[in-house]
């Protein structure tokens, strides 16, 4: 009894450390991959919502797909759209419409942020500047077209102060209304790259301004010659995510201008609507959408690297 008491007692010290070598390598590795397990939920949601529709449409593009059974038909759809003026209209209408807007929505974001960063009076209102994009896009687009369009608000007022005789024809025009959308989406989505440019603005070093601002600078060549160039890869970032966005502009030119007149406002997501949803042609709607899909990741790729660059240098 003397000799197994002992051998229990001097057995249990070899258990517990046994034990606690375990809990230590189990414990380091739950520290390594408990992160990845609390995102994993969430990853796996995104994917399925994200790169499976991909590698659903990049299949259907290369089959003529309607109401029946997919037929192949190789890279048949992809050579159809190369000659479809159609798909380079709205390709050239996204572009075009794209870069007016993007570049009014930057210059009046940074001019904006300049103002509400060192301006007290600016800084004590700056949430005003939040409010249009807190509206719903359809919102928004319905407005406008109550204002220019349908209700002819903007008419009647230039009218009442004798600065037109009648009605502004903005819907038959193709300039008007390529206006009207570029309007649109600059009211709305304005305080985006404002709120981008202000957190960009504050989270820069402010003893370099404080140096530059003692030897005799005004604000606003500290702002061009300073702020401006750090704020490089931020704002190649914020224009990046609100081009990407812009190529998918539906809303507007679904509610106001349908893609008119004479398809001088259709863009490439609308053309991609009309033709899957109106001549129910998914097949050719899809190999639009992965050829838009490359052309995007192709154009975001070379902004950001070649800001990134610039900024290093």
């Amino acid at each position: 009894m003397h000799d197994s008491s002992l051998s229990d007692t001097r057995s249990a010290p070899a258990t517990t450390a046994v034990t606690k070598t375990r809990f230590r390598r189990r414990s380091k590795w739950l520290r390594a991959w408990f992160p990845y397990l609390l995102v994993a939920p969430a990853v796996i949601y995104l994917l399925g919502i994200t790169l499976y529709p991909g590698i659903y449409a990049i299949v259907q593009s290369f089959y003529a797909v309607k109401f029946g059974p997919w037929n192949p038909v190789g890279f048949n759809n992809y050579v159809k759209l190369w000659g479809d003026y159609q798909f380079w209209g709205a390709l050239w209408n996204t572009l075009l419409m794209g870069t007016i807007s993007l570049t009014l929505q930057c210059v009046l974001a940074l001019t904006l942020a300049f103002h509400a960063y060192r301006d007290p009076w600016v800084r004590g209102w700056r949430i005003i500047f939040l409010v249009p994009m807190l509206f719903m896009p359809s919102a928004v687009a319905f407005i406008y077209k109550l204002m220019f369009l349908d209700a002819r608000v903007f008419s009647d007022i230039l009218i009442r102060f004798g600065l037109v005789d009648g009605n502004l024809a903005i819907q038959s025009s193709i300039w008007g209304s390529r206006a009207l959308l570029i309007l649109t989406d600059v009211w709305q989505w304005t305080p985006f790259l404002f709120i981008i440019f202000v957190a960009a603005l504050q989270g820069q070093d402010e003893e370099i301004e404080e140096a530059a601002r003692l030897d005799g600078a005004t604000w606003a060549k500290i702002f061009w010659n300073i702020s401006l160039p750090l704020m490089r890869p931020v704002i190649a970032v914020a224009l990046v995510i609100r081009g990407i966005d812009i190529t998918t502009m539906f809303a507007n030119v679904f509610i106001v201008t349908k893609g008119g007149p004479a398809f001088g406002t259709e863009t490439i997501s609308y053309f991609i609507y009309r033709t899957g949803f109106k001549f129910f042609n998914f097949g050719y709607a899809s190999a639009a959408s992965v050829i838009m899909l490359v052309l995007t990741i192709i154009v975001a790729q070379v902004v950001v690297k070649r800001a990134f660059k610039s900024a290093r240098g």
